[in-house]
């Protein structure tokens, strides 16, 4: 049979931890025996209650991280946007300085000529149709939106609306002759 000294080596190691009360022996009477249980239930429960607010702690931190970057991206999502418009913001600001200048861009942006020109499908994208007899069918006869081309590319189509020939009136005559 193995000594008590024995016996408390081959037992399996208790945790590190100084705050768990060990076990009471195993001559203790039962009184102790409990009281060292009860010992080790509050020191337990004192651990998990500390646990339990570390984590607490760590979500209300993680909540606030989570907050804080969703907030930046929101704010800065259009940066890159924005920064690309102030170029533009320039150019334009300088043109309209500058009376004697041209509105081409170095980036070969060409507005596409529509107003009475003849209807181009590949630049033009009818909206509507108007009757006209003074102009022609096919003529352009109103722009509702400037088309832009890019190194001779269309970049946005023209919206025009393109004159068509009137139609025939309708006197209420009868067709002459079916058979």
């Amino acid at each position: 049979m193995a000594t008590p000294d024995e016996q408390q080596s081959t037992a399996p190691e208790q945790s590190a931890d100084a705050s768990v009360a060990p076990e009471a022996p195993a001559w203790a009477s039962p009184e102790e025996k409990l009281a060292a249980a009860e010992n080790e239930i509050a020191a337990l429960k004192e651990q998990l209650k500390d646990q339990q607010l570390r984590n607490l702690a760590e979500m209300e931190n993680l909540r606030k991280r989570n907050a804080q970057e969703i907030g930046n991206a929101r704010d800065f999502a259009a940066k890159d946007f924005a920064f690309s418009l102030l170029a533009v913001k320039d150019t334009l600001e300088m043109v309209l300085k500058d009376q004697q200048s041209t509105t081409e861009e170095r980036a070969k942006v060409k507005e596409v000529k529509a107003e009475k020109a003849k209807f181009d499908p590949n630049v033009h994208q009818a909206m509507t149709q108007i009757e006209s007899t003074t102009d022609a069918p096919g003529t352009v006869l109103q722009v509702f939106q400037k088309g832009y081309t890019i190194a001779d590319r269309v970049l946005r189509p023209a919206m025009v609306a393109v004159a068509t020939a009137p139609a025939p009136k309708d006197d209420g005559a009868a067709p002459a002759a079916q058979a």
